[in-house]
């Protein structure tokens, strides 16, 4: 068949183009007549026109139906009734007829090229908003400090370009009166190239319009109306906070400021600073619009000499002792101050040679030879103490530190060189550093609302002028929310014996476990030299037999050979291995393993991966210190849960009467990915999945692992399709140990429980993740639908509640979902456990799916009860049992990959980064009979 064409172009093509409205042509204020499509093209009579369906597939593509977030169906009614306040304050917003404008700004040198450095695009668009205030109508700028400014109400003229000098560009936020001469710099022969990067500068700046907000999206966003729109507004609100916080030279992260003031500075070791400042955020609520600000948290590097934090950083005790190599790569992009010009500058590397021997190129004043000026070869040393008068004590043997190019040095003797305040840290901290910074960190309830309130007032907000142009007033007074304690789960423990925990927490004195496990052939490891071994077993068994364990005499004790102890971690457990093996008559139910540190053993992850992933052997490590009832009980606790026993259950869970749960065959997942530290960019991600078994039980659970994409979000392996019959992924695992441990039932429901995303992720897990769950369902069986149900929680937030007129924190059960929770959404806030100390931190929970039809009540009921059945302890926790137990899967399972040579599969392997996904090295299999156990527990 011949295709006509007209022009080139075929016929049926021109014919549906022509269709079309065109829009572009009423813009310019065109006649309506030319805005009329133009008429069809008359078609000759032998000219068959071609439809559409041969490319089409045959059968019709069904439109995938996009998921969203359901609505709220109701408040919860159950439980004691109490009054609270909350860190959120309301905003009233007068101005809601206006718009904000969106403009694109470009800032570039004189020469065209980009403007890169962070600090300086606020400085230029401050100069402008100076100097040419009246051609800008004196309106009031919030800019995010790179692309965006946004404006109430348009600017004259939709594109504006300006020209603006500094002076003094390489002084940053802490530096607005350093000496700009570049004095102080040993490379004197480069004057004039010094003076110019310090002195001033031309910048031009072009702003052009990009779009506008209607402010009347914030009034939508508070009826649940939430668009694009919305979103943005809320955005500008919270630029313009940032802004103000700029201005008064605080240090900017995401939405937290920092000010730079020693009283919020404490000390957590290693040269390392935990600095404290404020959150603020817009918030839009069933009761309007709120700002809400609590106390945060960042690691700041130690401020004054830079030889000060190095002594820190490396615990040395002189300058002499130091590690410079190391050094070098820690100092690499700090900023820095020198004395005595007090000129800022950036750390680009230190000299090869101690600053006695370094050379450099001196240009001679006033001293001309034949060639014009006179040059002489000098060290740094001798310039500073000589040419410059500057005495130095200790630096002379040091390396100088340079802040010029690579191939043109301006070097610096290190004591006259002091690191500027509030430069972020953001190395992984050491768990010595993470624990002194929270108990540094603690604050109780009362004094958190004294320094809220004192934050809020000392912000003054009421002056900003972007906010007053908006209509935007902030309450000083903290929001009152009604709360509901719910009443506390019966729990059931051995001899049918029920009781009730008190203030979330029990214990098993005089009681037994539920269901006990005998523990017969078992061995001792002891890589640890300091233990009375002997009476750690006498009492390991003495106590077990209290709580209903019957433990016989271990096989035997192997202590590690003194020689070995030198060895790298996985040549120790190799060879402890090889001991147990010659000695041991066939495989041990459980071996306990003595490790000689209490955190953070190099020896646990080969000991783990060798025990659970080689010979597929139950393993309980300790670190004893102080051996006491208590620590037995929590051994025997996790011991017992590895082995396949439980500690106690939930009452509803043993009658089986839990709404709906009970009545269908259910699994409860629970999904977390966990990442490596930051600044490990090819460490892969590993996605946990756990999910119960053996229901109508809630307790037991059993867990899959993977890795993934370094710091991907999304679980990629849920479903994974590799032939027309087999599917590798997560889900068919959990599945098929449902069905065989739950008397060959499939599940008529599943609960999921996903940790770790944001708001702006949850369309993924409603449709990528939740696509793979399905899809692994159909795989197994294409007639079963199971119901779905989707509950995001989240610890990462800064909502947080307290009781009026007392010291204490919430008590356990305590459950907030008015007021302060979503306009639309079904969310709730809920402070399971007891706070023991500093401020409770509310576990916030996000109903984004539920095709089961839970009443509110019921649903945040078996929420609250999940927080009841973690069979390491004996208190509630802070959120649902199945999260923390993907956490502490992905964790353990995580440390096997810590010893291994990873350069084999890491992303720049010979130097080459590959393009597109970076190949992932795969975790090994658990052994069959411990796959399905609690090893993680």
């Amino acid at each position: 068949m011949i295709v006509h064409r007209i022009h080139g172009v075929p016929i049926l093509g021109l014919v549906m183009d022509s269709l079309e409205p065109d829009d572009k042509k009423t813009t310019n204020g065109d006649s309506a007549q030319e805005a009329l499509p133009p008429p069809p093209p008359v078609i000759p009579p032998d000219v068959v026109l071609l439809h559409a369906e041969p490319e089409q597939p045959p059968e019709p593509v069904k439109k995938k139906v996009v998921r969203v977030p359901i609505a709220r169906r109701g408040l919860g009614n159950k439980g004691q009734k109490i009054p609270l306040l909350t860190n959120h304050f309301k905003v009233m917003v007068s101005n809601v007829d206006g718009h904000f404008f969106h403009y694109c700004v470009t800032v570039t040198y004189e020469d065209g090229r980009p403007v890169d450095g962070k600090g300086i695009g606020r400085r230029v668009i401050d100069r402008v908003q100076e100097t040419y205030d009246t051609e800008l109508s004196g309106k009031y700028f919030a800019y995010d400090g790179e692309k965006s400014l946004f404006t109430v109400g348009p600017l004259p003229r939709n594109k504006l370009e300006f020209t603006v000098v500094l002076e003094d560009v390489q002084s940053n936020r802490n530096n607005r009166n350093s000496s700009p001469d570049g004095r102080g710099s040993p490379n004197e022969s480069d004057r004039k190239r010094l003076r110019r990067p310090y002195q001033s500068k031309t910048f031009q700046v072009e702003i052009s319009f990009a779009s506008k907000i209607p402010m009347q999206a914030i009034a939508n966003a508070l009826r649940g109306q939430e668009s694009e729109n919305s979103q943005e507004a809320l955005r500008v609100l919270d630029i313009i906070l940032r802004q103000h916080a700029a201005k008064q030279g605080c240090l900017l992260v995401r939405q937290s400021f920092f000010h730079n003031n020693p009283r919020n500075f404490a000390d957590v070791g290693g040269g390392v600073l935990g600095c404290r400042g404020f959150h603020s955020s817009f918030r839009t609520s069933q009761g309007g619009l709120s700002l809400n600000i609590d106390v945060s948290t960042t690691m700041i590097i130690q401020p004054g000499p830079v030889v000060d934090f190095l002594i820190a950083n490396q615990n040395v005790r002189d300058p002499y002792s130091l590690d410079w190599s190391k050094a070098k790569r820690t100092l690499k992009n700090l900023r820095i101050k020198t004395n005595p010009s007090n000129t800022e500058y950036k750390i680009t590397g230190l000299s090869e040679k101690p600053c006695k021997e370094q050379m450099f190129t001196l240009k001679q004043r006033n001293v001309k030879d034949v060639d014009g000026d006179s040059t002489i070869e000098v060290t740094v040393y001798d310039y500073f103490v000589n040419h410059r008068g500057i005495e130095l004590r200790y630096s002379g043997d040091l390396p100088c530190i340079n802040v010029g190019k690579p191939k043109r040095p301006t070097y610096f003797p290190v004591e006259l060189c002091s690191l500027v305040s509030l430069q972020r840290y953001t190395k992984a901290l050491s768990t010595l550093q993470r624990s002194s910074l929270v108990e540094k960190s603690r604050q109780k309830p009362n004094e958190r609302m004294k320094v809220l309130s004192e934050a809020l007032r000392s912000s003054d907000y009421d002056s900003e002028p972007m906010l007053q142009s908006c209509g935007i007033s902030i309450s000083t007074s903290f929001t009152q929310v009604e709360g509901r304690v719910l009443p506390v789960p019966r729990l059931k423990v051995g001899n049918g014996e029920d009781f009730f925990p008190r203030n979330g927490r029990w214990n098993f004195n005089n009681k037994k476990l539920v269901q006990p496990m005998k523990i017969g052939k078992w061995a001792v490891v002891n890589f640890s030299a300091r233990c009375d071994i002997q009476g750690l077993v006498r009492d390991l068994i003495k106590c077990g037999e209290l709580k209903g364990i019957l433990i016989d005499p271990p096989f035997d004790v192997f202590q590690e050979n003194p020689q070995s102890r030198r060895a790298p971690p996985v040549v120790r457990v190799e060879k402890m291995f090889e001991e147990i093996q010659s000695k041991l008559p066939g495989a041990p139910q459980f071996l306990l393993c003595l490790l000689p540190e209490r955190k953070n053993s190099d020896l646990y992850g080969p000991w783990k991966r060798k025990n659970l992933a080689e010979f597929g052997i139950v393993t309980q490590c300790i670190a004893p210190t102080r051996v006491n009832d208590q620590y037995l009980t929590n051994v025997l606790l996790k011991i017992n849960a590895k082995l396949g026993g439980l500690n106690s259950v939930l009452a509803v869970e043993h009658s089986p009467s839990i709404p709906m749960v009970s009545k269908a065959p259910t699994i409860i997942v629970g999904m977390d990915v966990s990442h490596g530290s930051p600044g490990q960019s090819d460490v892969p991600s590993i996605a946990a999945v756990v999910s119960s078994r053996q229901w109508p039980l809630i307790s037991k659970y059993r867990a899959s692992v993977r890795t993934q994409s370094p710091k991907v979000e999304m679980i990629d392996s849920l479903f994974k399709r590799v032939s027309e019959t087999e599917d590798e992924g997560i889900f068919r695992e959990l599945l098929l140990d449902f069905y065989t441990s739950s008397g060959k039932r499939k599940p008529d429901q599943i609960i999921i429980f996903r940790d770790g995303v944001s708001e702006s992720q949850f369309n993924q897990v409603l449709n990528i993740e939740l696509d793979q769950i399905i899809e692994a369902c159909k795989f197994l069986d294409d007639k079963w639908s199971p119901k779905l149900v989707v509950i995001v929680a989240q610890k990462n937030h800064h909502t947080k509640f307290f009781q009026p007129g007392s010291p204490d924190n919430v008590p356990p059960g305590t459950i907030i979902d008015n007021k302060v929770c979503h306009p639309r959404n079904n969310d709730f806030y809920l402070c399971a456990h007891a706070g023991m100390i500093g401020t409770t931190r509310p576990t916030h929970y996000h109903v984004l799916l539920d095709d089961i039809g839970f009443s509110t009540d019921d649903l945040q009921e078996l929420v609250h009860s999940l927080s009841y059945v973690y069979q390491r302890s004996t208190t509630a926790i802070s959120v649902v049992a199945p999260i923390c137990y993907a956490h502490l899967a992905a964790t353990q399972i995580g440390q096997f990959m810590k010893f291994e040579d990873m350069s084999e599969t890491s992303s720049s392997h010979g130097g080459l980064t590959s393009v597109g996904a970076v190949p992932v090295p795969q975790l090994p299999r658990l052994q069959e009979n411990v796959c399905n156990s609690m090893f993680f527990c």
